[in-house]
């Protein structure tokens, strides 16, 4: 979630003005949920995935509000989100709403090791091993809708496969920032639509990686592209919900 205009004002950073907002946000996509009817794609999504629990669940910048929810009460998962100061509000939605959170980075470079991104790696891996699935962005920061390495590493280390997940609704304002947020409105259509598991080998070479990483940026556009049919009414599927 961005909030550069509000970070910019030195009270907004507070810890206590931080829950609050937080809190606020957490209700309010708790209101959109219940007054949006519910769209999964496809509608056995939850068959299918079952059989490769945990898995690493693959979102784009700006499609996150709606990601906690997709999440059935019996499963467990935790989200990997930036230490900036805008990914602490982050933060505290995600625990409002019920998700662990694993603080870090997927920077490159030195920017890696400043933002966290090893001691985020190995939360993210502990966390696979123990059972829960996780989530994070693949898009390369500030460079929307190109996927890094980052998670198909993630994918190779634990053996755990990705699925690239995107979400919208029919009511939604689009931001012109740079990772295209939607903002999720209430009294509309609430669509899922998940893409094919993802695995990557142990021994993948770089060429394999690269077309993990390609694999995932198709899987996520074109779910995105598709999410979007949906909640506009341009494709078939019906509310299950």
């Amino acid at each position: 979630m961005s909030w550069k205009r509000l970070g910019r004002k030195s009270w907004v950073r507070s810890p206590r003005t931080q829950a609050a907002i937080g809190t606020v946000a957490a209700n309010y996509l708790r209101f959109v949920v219940r007054t949006n009817s519910w769209i999964m794609h496809p509608s056995d999504v939850y068959d299918r995935i079952d059989p490769h629990m945990p898995i690493i669940l693959a979102m784009w910048h700006g499609q996150h509000f709606l990601i906690p929810f997709v999440q059935r009460p019996h499963d467990r998962a935790k989200v990997m989100i930036s230490r900036h100061r805008d990914g602490q509000l982050n933060a505290i939605v995600a625990e409002k709403l019920g998700v662990g959170v694993i603080r870090g980075s997927g920077a490159g470079g030195g920017e890696f090791l400043r933002k966290g991104g090893v001691s985020a790696f190995a939360g993210m891996l502990e966390a696979l091993s123990e059972g829960y699935s996780v989530a994070m962005t693949a898009d390369v920061p500030k460079v929307s809708r190109v996927a890094g390495l980052g998670i198909v590493k993630l994918a190779q280390m634990s053996g755990r496969p990705i699925v690239p997940v995107a979400t919208t609704t029919s009511r939604r304002i689009e931001l012109d920032n740079w990772d295209r947020s939607e903002i999720n409105l209430p009294f509309g259509r609430r669509v899922a639509v998940a893409g094919e598991p993802i695995y990557v080998s142990a021994d993948a070479s770089a060429t394999a990686l690269e077309a993990a990483r390609l694999a995932t940026e198709t899987g996520l556009n074109e779910a995105t592209a598709l999410a979007h049919d949906i909640a506009d009414g341009r494709h078939g599927s019906r509310a299950v919900g």
